[in-house]
């Protein structure tokens, strides 16, 4: 039987753990590094991870409107789909896939976004490079495309979504 999932605010002490978490994850997002992550906590106002006895098995991130974050999706999502909570990056170690860790991530953004008073959550995911199981996820979790966009120059594809909460 797995251990419980946990869910905890994210602390400066998490950083590097979770640094090498979102690095190994990379395409599915972008690599940041232990400072770029560093530089990214203050903006956001849901930062969470999850953990087990094993210790963090997962992460969510996300940055609320009027954010000065230069995130090309987030820039997007800001005009047009306002009054969002921008998850901006979600990760789980894939030996907690399939324990609820993600749907658990979601949740609790969900309640942030209803308590700073927010509709919506959104967040994409890449269509070039695929990340199908992600697609599959958040089409679970309800989540409706509302765009596509091409970034980082040319090089990255993705479906732009939204789940009203």
């Amino acid at each position: 039987m797995d251990a419980p999932v946990r869910l905890r605010v994210m602390r400066e002490s998490d950083l590097e753990a979770v640094a090498a978490m979102n690095d190994a994850a990379a395409p599915a997002v972008n690599v940041l590094g232990t400072d770029g992550l560093a530089e990214h906590l203050p903006r956001c106002s849901a930062a969470l991870v999850a953990h087990d006895a094993s210790g963090i098995i997962g992460f969510l991130m996300a940055v609320s409107p009027g954010s000065e974050y230069a995130s090309e999706n987030y820039r997007w999502f800001s005009t047009n789909v306002p009054g969002s909570l921008y998850v901006d990056r979600i990760v789980v170690t894939p030996s907690a896939k399939a324990r609820g860790v993600g749907r658990a991530l979601y949740a609790a953004a969900s309640e942030q976004a209803r308590v700073l008073g927010l509709s919506r959550i959104t967040a994409e995911v890449n269509l070039d490079p695929p990340n199908p199981g992600s697609s599959a996820f958040h089409a679970r979790l309800g989540f409706t495309r509302v765009g596509e966009q091409v970034t980082k120059g040319g090089s990255v594809r993705v479906e732009l979504l939204a789940l009203t909460v």
